[in-house]
């Protein structure tokens, strides 16, 4: 399993690239949710507006399960605005 630090670097690494994709409105690290049910996993968060099925997007705007080995989530959070 994944230390802090070592997912903090991989998320620094790619945090451009994945704010790229369509849809993505937010990167964090957190811990995995499966089923709704947080696990002891550290992940890469990819906050999205709309949480969509694969074969729905383009091949270039799907978040990779993984990177570098560090898992990554999917989490729906509609638009983002600072106030």
């Amino acid at each position: 399993m994944a230390t802090m630090e070592e997912v903090r670097r991989v998320k620094e690494r790619h945090e451009a690239e994945l704010m790229e994709k369509s849809g993505v409105v937010g990167c964090a690290i957190g811990y995995k949710h499966v089923g709704g049910k947080k696990t002891d996993e550290l992940c890469i968060v990819c906050y999205v507006i709309e949480k969509k099925l694969e074969r729905e997007l383009r091949k270039q705007d799907i978040i990779p399960k993984e990177i570098q080995g560090i898992p990554t989530d999917v989490v729906e959070s509609g638009e983002i605005r600072a106030l």
